[in-house]
């Protein structure tokens, strides 16, 4: 009987340990879980309060300026947030093409500044290096994964 009592609390020690090493593995899984969803839900909501509009009139010979080959494009900050005017974190692609950031200026229209506030227009010039072709153009902007697209004719 003694031996049986015996093997029973090896047994139930061996389980709790078992346990506890276990729950130890959870609770850190659990954490970098936590931290992880943390981290995905803030990126989501500086998206979700990201919004441009392109306000260009497409019917408007001002988009196109064949003189200097660079096409213009009037975009608006519809979003909950200010965003970046820097050329290198406003992705510009156009009729399929990726444009270097090098080759487009991006100015406020009410104030010529550095920040793009709330409800404020920004005037963003394209230096295609040449003409357009007769037809349908679409000059597609980026900021922070939200994606407006601009089509016109010359």
């Amino acid at each position: 009987m003694a031996s049986l009592s015996a093997s029973s609390l090896i047994l139930f020690i061996a389980a709790i340990g078992i346990a506890a090493g276990v729950s130890g593995v959870m609770v850190d899984s659990v954490g970098g879980i936590s931290e992880s969803i943390t981290t995905h839900g803030d990126s989501v909501e500086e998206q979700l309060d990201t919004d441009i509009t392109i306000i260009s009139d497409t019917g408007s010979d001002a988009i196109y300026d064949d003189t200097d080959g660079t096409v213009t494009v009037l975009v608006k900050n519809t979003g909950d947030r200010s965003l970046p005017t820097d050329p290198d974190l406003v992705d510009v692609v156009f009729d399929g093409e990726y444009v270097v950031p090098s080759s487009t200026a991006i100015t406020v229209v009410s104030d010529g500044g550095k920040t793009w506030k709330e409800g404020e227009v920004i005037e963003l010039v394209i230096d295609l290096d040449g003409s357009l072709y007769a037809g349908e153009h679409r000059a597609t902007v980026i900021v922070d994964g939200d994606e407006e697209v601009l089509r016109f004719y010359v």
